[in-house]
């Protein structure tokens, strides 16, 4: 059996509210989020020889949305392509309600939602699931330039026994600044009894930060095919289970997507059942010790130089510990004499000193093979509506520098 699905239009995520709880409660299409742009660029494809505009991310453009989808699917979620093409992400009502169930057990109950994420994203569209299971209505932050200080102003409004946030690391960045220069935006965001961050990793110093500042942050990890964050500070959720393979972090819990819309292949190579349970293949390496997840990165964020294997997201972590590098970006490049090497792209700003101060940072860490030859200054970092660094945009904006 199958059900329509319908394309709404996620810049109001006051409008898309009633159209998921329609969608869950199977009295309504499924339904697919894109932004009044994405839904625009589909009505109006670029020519298929046209490169992609400075910044601009793919949106399946080649691959028309369906009219109908399976009968067990309420939700589709088309992912960011920050390292990749987009992926449209097919969601069942029962692991929509399964993860937000299991994020209102781990927080100690139901509660009110602050909503700064766009609801295109499976963390925004989270926010809007877990106010329908909890029975709340969430307040809503106006779409554009994320604004602290409105942000702290709209905490205010939230009036349940209960209330929550969920953010990126770049917009707690923010937060955070605003919170250690103003006492009145400090004494706000203590209020909320926690803020999920998640999308990316959180770099250990912002998080000290925050505990520094009394906000009860939660570190978050998952995706668009677990429904959402689905590991709480390394901790799986209740009804979560995580194991390594092969050096291969892998879930397995009722928030599984049913897989990939239109594409069989894709969905039989990252989801599969072993001994009656479904897992999802994470492509992220790690290890899970007493219990407790610990990601180290992307298994294909991997660069060989000097013959020797370097993590970039390993690079990353210590580059974005250091004063002034937080927001930094570290990226291949080919390199003549190494094969590959990586390149530190930051928004921040940069003296005579600096790499050499994160070049000897890195050979400490990672060593002397995984450090940057050199520091690219952007006016301003691209990134995708989610927040997450565009690297796809930065990729393509170091291709055309000379190699390293």
């Amino acid at each position: 059996m199958t059900r329509p699905l319908d394309i709404v239009v996620a810049n109001d995520a006051l409008s898309v509210l009633p159209r998921l709880r329609a969608a869950l409660a199977h009295e309504g299409p499924a339904i697919l989020p894109r932004t009044a742009e994405e839904v625009e660029a589909a009505r109006h494809p670029a020519p298929r020889h046209a490169a992609p505009r400075p910044g601009e991310t793919p949106v399946a453009r080649d691959h028309p949305v369906p009219e109908n989808v399976p009968d067990e699917v309420s939700l589709v979620i088309e992912t960011s392509g920050s390292s990749g093409a987009p992926k449209r992400v097919a969601l069942s009502t029962d692991a929509v309600l399964a993860s937000a169930s299991a994020v209102e057990a781990e927080l100690g109950g139901s509660g009110q939602w602050l909503l700064s994420l766009p609801t295109n994203y499976i963390a925004g569209m989270q926010v809007l699931a877990r106010s329908i299971v909890g029975g709340t209505t969430p307040v809503v932050q106006p779409p554009g330039h994320f604004s602290a200080r409105v942000f702290a102003e709209l905490v205010d409004e939230l009036d349940a026994p209960l209330t929550f946030a969920s953010l990126v690391p770049a917009q707690l960045a923010r937060v955070i600044d605003a919170g250690e220069a103003d006492a009145g935006i400090r004494s706000q965001i203590r209020r909320l009894d926690a803020i999920l961050v998640g999308g990316q990793a959180l770099p250990a110093a912002l998080y000290q930060r925050a505990v520094e500042l009394g906000l009860n942050v939660r570190r978050t990890y998952g995706s668009s095919e677990t429904a959402g964050g689905c590991v709480y500070d390394g901790a799986p959720l209740q009804t979560v289970e995580a194991r390594v393979t092969a050096g291969e972090l892998e879930l397995s819990g009722p928030m599984l997507a049913e897989g990939y819309l239109g594409d069989e292949e894709l969905t039989a190579r990252k989801f599969y059942t072993a001994d009656g349970r479904r897992w999802y293949r994470t492509a992220d390496s790690g290890d899970v010790v007493d219990g407790i997840v610990r990601v180290s990165g992307r298994i294909d964020n991997v660069i060989i130089s000097g013959g020797i294997k370097v993590s970039l997201d390993r690079v990353e972590r210590v580059v974005q510990s250091l004063d002034g590098f937080r927001g930094a970006v570290v990226v291949p490049q080919p390199s003549a004499e190494w094969g590959q090497v990586s390149v530190v792209v930051t928004d921040g700003a940069v003296d005579a000193g600096s790499l050499q101060r994160v070049r000897d940072a890195v050979i400490a860490g990672p060593g002397r093979a995984a450090a940057p030859v050199r520091i690219v200054q952007l006016a301003a970092l691209p990134t995708l509506a989610s927040g997450k660094p565009d690297r796809l945009a930065l990729a393509r904006t170091l291709a055309a520098a000379p190699p390293a």
